[in-house]
């Protein structure tokens, strides 16, 4: 591992970095992880505090906390890194990206392994949380917000929360998908479409009734009924429920005095 795969890592996935001078003084990603390669160097040697102080002053400078018993590998880079977390027992493989509020974390207070493992080529959406002593094969996808809780297969693509996979990249960068995510908005639509086209045939259906069961017009072609008096005939008006029985009018009750 050295600096040079670190920074080469940057020009490689960020289309922003505009040269070396930029990319050593504004990177808080490299800085970051500049500072705990030094850190974890000493907690490997068995040196107390040291490393967490270095650890604890790096968190203060870029915002990015790792703890230094974890391990990462070459060409690790975070992009904008604000809120990024990386647990103990953590390990990184190579050429992993990770974006910002990232967190490699526990489930739970035992000690030991606890903390996920990341392949090598390893993609971390922004937000994504890892949880537990899961492993997340090489070449892997962790999309935005997902919160992992099991093991990720090499080149799945996990999204969702619960995580689930959905899709695989085959070596040649082809992508199957093995499950489709809901569309709300489409199930919508879809629901809607199919409410408009039952109107439809119940209003269809109504202006044949209309036409075949009343007649409104006499041999001259005069109006005998108006088209409400033929939907009481029919029974079809607002609010007609079909019962025979109906509350007296008020002029019944109005014939009989007391």
């Amino acid at each position: 591992m050295s600096i040079r795969d670190d920074v080469q890592a940057i020009f490689e996935r960020d289309p922003a970095a505009r040269g070396l001078i930029e990319v050593l003084l504004a990177y808080p990603g490299l800085h970051a992880l500049l500072v705990h390669r030094v850190a974890h160097a000493l907690h490997r040697c068995g040196i107390p505090v040291l490393p967490r102080l270095i650890s604890h002053l790096n968190r203060f400078l870029t915002g990015i906390e790792i703890h230094p018993g974890a391990k990462i590998g070459k060409g690790f880079f975070i992009d904008h890194g604000m809120g990024v977390v990386i647990g103990e027992t953590s390990e990184v493989g190579d050429f992993v990206t990770m974006y910002q509020g990232v967190t490699l974390g526990g489930t739970g207070q035992e000690r030991g392994k606890r903390h996920p493992t990341i392949g090598n080529h390893v993609l971390i959406g922004v937000g994504a949380k890892i949880l537990g002593a899961v492993t997340v094969g090489d070449h892997a996808r962790i999309g935005a917000g997902a919160v992992v809780l099991r093991d990720v297969p090499p080149g799945g693509t996990a999204v969702g929360v619960p995580a689930r996979v959905v899709a695989f990249r085959t070596p040649g960068g082809h992508t199957r998908r093995v499950e489709h995510l809901p569309d709300p908005q489409a199930e919508m639509i879809v629901v809607l479409h199919r409410k408009i086209v039952e109107l439809e045939e119940r209003l269809i259906a109504m202006e044949r009734a209309l036409g075949e069961a009343t007649h409104d017009h006499d041999e001259r072609g005069q109006l005998v009924r108006t088209p409400f008096e033929s939907l009481l005939a029919l029974g079809l008006t607002p609010g007609s429920g079909g019962s025979d029985d109906e509350p007296p009018s008020n002029h019944e009750g109005a014939n009989h005095s007391p």
